[in-house]
């Protein structure tokens, strides 16, 4: 008889390997989705610094939040939180419901950044 086939331990050797390879490839690619939740709040926070830019060339203070004529929409999953605003200053914090444990601040002006105090203006910064 001339049977054709794989053996036992063969196919046990491939199954091993796949699973070596899944151990490796699987947390790469949680740490990937990480990195990308922080670059969609970090966009966020540059696009609002956009708007409220284009608010002040209006009405030569900065928009608080909530405040009439100043819209803003930010990605799905991404929260931002203006803070403080003076006539000078704001800061604004963002978190994403992917990484609930990461947060993203950003201070223009007299604004503080709550996340890392030693952001130059204008900078987001992620802890």
């Amino acid at each position: 008889m001339n049977r054709k086939g794989f053996t036992l331990i063969e196919l046990l050797i491939v199954v091993v390997i796949i699973g070596i390879l899944a151990a490796i490839a699987i947390p790469k690619f949680a740490n990937t989705k990480e990195k990308a939740y922080l670059a969609s709040m970090k966009a966020d926070l540059r696009n609002l610094v956009n708007a409220q830019e284009s608010y002040f060339a209006d009405w030569t203070t900065y928009a608080a939040a909530g405040a009439g004529g100043f819209t803003y929409n930010q990605s799905a999953g991404v929260t931002i939180a203006v803070g403080a605003v003076a006539g000078d200053g704001w800061d604004a914090t963002a978190t994403h419901t992917g990484a609930p444990t990461k947060t993203c601040a950003i201070a223009v002006g007299s604004g503080t950044n709550s996340v890392k105090g030693t952001a130059a203006e204008g900078e987001p910064a992620c802890n």
